[in-house]
């Protein structure tokens, strides 16, 4: 086990060995204002279309070609608690968030949370302004009412991008995607395919005919089927991998989500996964994280009891 700690450390990679890699988007938004919309309307018309079948299952990740060949994946997260809870645990993700407010209403409680979310996490927005189709669409409103709390749109002299969508009838979606892609070349996002895959998980559950089934998102390196993954505590060989048009494929690279069979239970959202060569390390090292695991359960369910017991005391 002295080798583990080394191991689990990240590499620093060479300069040279970084090629450059597809942005990864999250849609975060007020839940009326269009955001399932906009990704329904990204994934049916880019996705690589033509593809016999199309999307046959949801995976809580997907890649979108653009014309011109570049690459997008978005992370299709339910909801803000999500995007929290893999930010809390030390999964940073995200690279940008598109924000999405309907142009014909106003910037709502949940659509600042978003906002704090991104500034929190230190990614970089770009807003959409969506059903401008609508008659009351009004996004100078939208624009004034971000000024307010300190967001200037370019538009309004600042340094966030905008752009007036309607994802009823696909409104200027590719200007929107092409502002992405300008801000992921500010980012300059880069990575080494040429080793061992890390990344993270972005969903895992029990499916009974086919066993658990994690989807996760390389973010360096490539993972290959017949790979031995280590993620969170569990562990498994990677047994078969699909992209989330459930085609079967062989490997995937930086940036691309996959839903994958052979792990032996079901990692948690925000859980790290590394490829390792060692299979007896693998174990070794997934059950010391069991260990521990339960001992922290004990722990808090003994300290419950301890106050319970104070608490009673106390009412007597």
């Amino acid at each position: 086990m002295r080798t583990s700690k080394k191991v689990l450390q990240e590499e620093v990679d060479d300069d040279e060995d970084l090629l450059e890699r597809a942005p990864i988007v999250t849609v975060m938004g007020h839940v009326d204002h269009g955001k399932t919309s906009l990704l329904d309307h990204v994934r049916r018309e880019n996705v690589i279309a033509g593809e016999a079948g199309g999307i046959t299952q949801h995976i809580g990740a997907y890649s979108v070609q653009l014309e011109g060949g570049k690459v997008i994946t978005f992370l299709d997260t339910p909801g803000h608690e999500a995007f929290t809870a893999m930010r809390a645990r030390g999964a940073q993700v995200t690279d940008i968030a598109i924000i999405v407010i309907a142009a014909d209403d106003a910037v709502m409680p949940q659509t600042v949370e978003a906002i704090n979310h991104a500034q929190a996490a230190g990614v970089p927005m770009v807003f959409a302004f969506n059903k401008m189709d609508r008659d009351g669409a009004n996004p100078e409103k939208i624009k004034e009412q971000l000024a307010n709390m300190n967001i200037l749109v370019e538009d309004w002299g600042g340094k966030f991008q905008c752009q007036e969508v309607s994802a009823k009838n696909g409104l200027n979606i590719d200007e929107l995607l092409e502002k992405v892609l300008l801000e992921s070349e500010l980012l300059g996002l880069k990575a080494n395919p040429n080793r061992n895959a890390r990344g993270t998980i972005i969903e895992a559950s029990l499916d009974k005919g086919r066993g658990y089934t994690s989807t996760l998102l390389v973010q360096t390196g490539t993972m290959r089927v017949g790979d031995m993954i280590l993620a969170g505590s569990n562990y498994g060989r990677v047994k078969a991998m699909f992209n989330e048009r459930g085609v079967p494929v062989e490997e995937a690279g930086p940036s691309h989500p996959v839903s994958i069979l052979g792990l032996n239970g079901a990692p948690s959202a925000g859980d790290s996964f590394l490829v390792m060569e060692d299979e007896r390390e693998v174990k070794n090292v997934a059950f010391k994280r069991q260990q521990l695991q339960r001992e922290q359960s004990i722990r808090t369910q003994r300290r419950r009891t301890l106050e319970d017991i104070g608490d009673i005391i106390q009412i007597r």
